[in-house]
């Protein structure tokens, strides 16, 4: 305990932050297990307010039964776009029940946006970017208004753009952690094998990377993760996520 305290004493835990911010936390956690360094600032309330985003995709459960043991009053948001797998909401109450999630807060796109911008709801078959920033950037952007950080299920071997992917970093002075960064698949199937954790049920089908259902697309062995999404465009994220840039103290190792 008298280490937690220590580390609490050494970060900014202001309402706001700055790149400096996630220098130091990057550097502070290095190496550390991430059961611990999730146990110290839950515990500890070093981000603030806090909510985790999920999309109850592929492999949320890990990080969401990592959370909900530590703190399961912790708020998670997910993204209600319109535009999910029937599959996808029938896992999100499935893990709601098994994890015991206590604040789970469904957000959706504004209804007379959606009827001035995707009337029609096909947007997304000429304008991704602009479907995806109606359905999800906005209404999460809104909702994270009230908050100082977020959790994401991020990791680095997904795609080429999150390689340098960091646990810590900063985003319009809202601190973003990505517990996961560093895990790998092997991580990851082992961690849901040994708490019986469900997977979601269009893994099996071929779908390693899950969103909307218009834009995603079964993955061929040995491309990435989430090259079914979005497939044919030049698109990687959908917006709530930038490509990542390495955030770090300048050396040359890893900074997870």
């Amino acid at each position: 305990m008298d280490n937690m305290v220590r580390i609490a004493d050494r970060i900014n835990t202001a309402p706001r932050y700055t790149d400096g911010d996630a220098v130091r936390l990057n550097n502070m956690f290095r190496g550390r297990d991430t059961v611990e360094m999730l146990t110290i600032l839950l515990r500890e309330n070093m981000l603030g307010d806090a909510a985790v985003v999920s999309s109850f995709g592929a492999e949320s459960a890990v990080l969401l039964h990592l959370i909900a043991s530590i703190d399961p009053t912790l708020p998670v948001l997910f993204l209600d776009t319109g535009k999910h797998f029937p599959e996808t909401i029938d896992y999100r109450e499935a893990l709601r029940s098994k994890l015991g999630l206590l604040d789970l807060r469904i957000l959706t796109p504004d209804p007379i946006l959606l009827q001035q911008k995707d009337a029609t709801g096909l947007r997304w078959s000429y304008d991704p970017d602009g479907c995806c920033d109606i359905r999800k950037v906005l209404p999460l952007n809104a909702a994270l208004a009230g908050f100082d950080a977020q959790f994401t299920g991020r990791k680095a071997f997904q795609s080429s753009t999150r390689r340098a992917l960091p646990r810590f970093e900063v985003k319009n002075g809202r601190l973003k952690v990505n517990p996961l960064a560093d895990w790998d698949q092997t991580k990851i199937d082992a961690y849901m094998a040994e708490h019986s954790l469900p997977a979601h049920p269009l893994v099996q089908l071929g779908y390693p990377s899950i969103g909307c259902s218009p834009c995603t697309t079964k993955v061929a062995p040995g491309e990435d993760p989430r090259s079914g999404r979005w497939k044919g465009w030049d698109k990687v994220e959908c917006g709530i996520h930038n490509a990542v840039t390495p955030i770090g103290d300048g050396a040359d190792d890893p900074i997870f």
